[in-house]
């Protein structure tokens, strides 16, 4: 038996057993037993290597999701952790981790409230109520713990052919958001009654508040670990980098995290092997690029930071013409010289960094345009150009009501 707990096929074969014999409706108590029994421990990347496969064979996500719950109660305890790579100091697993002991804490203080809740009455119900709906309140922060998961984590995990797990923990993230919902729409009913609450203690609050605290524990002792193992550092570092668009649970970071040999510029913006242009939040051809700027509803004009025009858009019904002679002309030559004088102001005011926006609206031709200056700016704040852009609001400014319906028709031709 010895030879068998030390080989890894064995383990997993025994643990698909096990987790198959939940799904026959055995006992978790004692599939947990003979868990204990036979295997003593299981490492936690072998746990997912299970599921995964589990799913592979034909099991439903849906059932993998609806039996999580006893899958997590039966291998508490049971996972292997001495393998687990040490976490870093501000590492994005760090913050996880971090943001599950304050996680832990509300859930704590959280149920012992609703354990007392029966005792209490009147006024002090009113106050246990407030209470809860704090409590609850700061649960509900979770919601970006989990976005950051979903989002940016599970995508790499993806990439190296993890594809079930992260499916199965994303449908019990959006499981536990309805439920602490749920309980949040309970607890700010007008003049909610002790009786109801308690009616929906077992099937609403319990249940949302254990699901919280279940997940920190199938973090902990099994997707954190072995996410440790599949990514690497320049994985982590993107995570890292992108953490901070999302928000933080609870608690802000005590320390910043830099992989060795990472640098703000590793990940800069520009043109990748392939020709396309990368940008902080994605990448695109320049087929796709032009397309964009020339799908966009507005007339778009980019003068660099030495006033000459690099660039104008080509929507389909421009406001104002352009053709490509104006590349590279100085932008003061490209106006009227009764105008001249208001450029010059503008293009001072945006280099001084004195004005970053300057609007004007004319009736022109039956229609009102908007034509607003941009000052671009980069991330220290140095003057890069100045963005024209100009747009015919006069359709949108005779909309009314609202349109909640998909219709692909014209609101005006409605009328």
């Amino acid at each position: 038996m010895s030879e068998n707990i030390n080989n890894s096929g064995f383990r997993k074969q025994r643990l698909k057993e096990l987790i198959l014999k939940l799904h026959r409706g055995e006992s978790a108590a004692e599939v947990r037993q003979e868990l204990a029994d036979t295997l003593k421990s299981i490492p936690y990347g072998e746990v997912v290597e299970v599921e995964q496969e589990l799913i592979h064979e034909g099991l439903p996500e849906s059932e993998v999701l609806r039996l999580c719950d006893i899958h997590g109660e039966v291998l508490e305890g049971q996972v292997d952790l001495s393998g687990a790579k040490p976490v870093p100091a501000g590492h994005p697993v760090d913050v996880f981790t971090k943001e599950n002991a304050a996680l832990k804490k509300v859930a704590d203080k959280t149920m012992q409230l609703l354990g007392v809740i029966q005792a209490v009455s009147g006024s002090d119900f009113r106050d246990m109520v407030l209470a809860l709906t704090g409590c609850f309140n700061e649960l509900m922060d979770v919601d970006k713990h989990y976005q950051r998961k979903e989002y940016l984590l599970f995508p790499f995990l993806e990439k190296r052919d993890i594809t079930g797990p992260p499916k199965v923990m994303w449908g019990k993230h959006d499981e536990i958001r309805d439920q602490l919902k749920g309980c949040i729409e309970v607890l700010r009913t007008p003049g909610l009654e002790k009786e109801d609450l308690l009616a929906t203690l077992d099937l609403l609050f319990i249940p949302a508040v254990k699901g919280v605290a279940d997940m920190i524990t199938k973090e902990e002792e099994i997707l954190f670990p072995m996410s440790m193992d599949m990514l690497t550092a320049a994985d982590w570092w993107q995570i890292h980098r992108q953490t901070p668009d999302f928000g933080f649970t609870l608690v802000e970071p005590e320390a910043d995290w830099q992989p060795e040999g990472m640098t703000e510029a590793t990940e800069e913006a520009g043109l990748v092997a392939d020709g396309s242009v990368r940008l902080p939040t994605g990448k695109f051809t320049a087929e796709e690029l032009m397309a964009i700027l020339n799908t966009l509803p507005v007339d778009m004009t980019f003068v660099d930071r030495n006033d000459k025009v690099k660039y104008f858009s080509q929507g389909k019904e421009r406001i104002f013409a352009r053709s490509r002679s104006i590349i590279n002309r100085d932008v003061r030559l490209c106006h009227p010289p009764g105008s001249t004088h208001i450029v010059e102001k503008i293009l001072e005011d945006f280099k001084s960094g004195k004005a970053s926006h300057a609007p004007f609206w004319i009736q022109m031709q039956g229609k009102f345009i908007l034509i607003e200056y941009f000052a671009l700016r980069n991330d220290r704040g140095e003057y890069l150009g100045t963005l024209e852009v100009s747009q015919d609001l006069t359709h949108n400014r005779a909309l009314s009501g609202e349109r909640r319906i998909l219709s692909y028709t014209d609101p005006m031709e409605e009328n």
